[in-house]
């Protein structure tokens, strides 16, 4: 059977600073991200099975990723815990607002092998994240593919 790739876009809004950069995104800023996640494997083929010529249901990758990244990061505030706004951080969580402290520096390449990581975690095992693409803004992106990461 032929191996096909399935794509879905998600939408999210979040906000970030980079700790130490030296241009303006140091500053607290947000952006309407967007996400193309493709996943690759071989189609169901059991008439039996009500998922039978899909790779993988559009519904069910689309609960993975809501839940492993667009529920989690829509309309929170992403920061380097080792940041020097930990105190705004801290002040903001406090007042009821999302705010993540990861261990990376929040850049779309580093958000976007986190995704991959916790995506991946999820499939089934006949089913394999291909790759992903995280849109920052209109012109730039990032990408991340499994060949590159093998």
């Amino acid at each position: 059977m032929a191996k096909i790739r399935i794509t879905k876009q998600f939408t999210f809004e979040t906000a970030h600073a980079l700790y130490g950069y030296d241009g303006k995104c140091r500053n607290v800023h947000g952006h309407s991200y967007k996400l193309d996640v493709t996943v690759i494997g071989e189609p169901i083929t059991d008439r039996n099975n009500v998922k039978c010529g899909m790779v993988i249901d559009f519904g069910d990758l689309k609960k993975i990723v809501k839940t492993e990244v667009v529920d989690r990061m829509d309309h929170a505030i992403l920061l380097n815990k080792e940041t020097p706004h930990i105190e705004l951080a801290e002040h903001l969580k406090s007042s009821g607002h999302d705010v993540i402290l990861v261990d990376y520096q929040p850049t779309s390449e580093n958000m976007i092998a986190d995704f991959a990581s916790r995506i991946s975690s999820k499939l089934n095992a006949d089913i394999k994240l291909h790759s992903l693409k995280l849109r920052e803004t209109g012109t730039a992106f990032a990408e991340w593919f499994a060949s590159d990461n093998a």
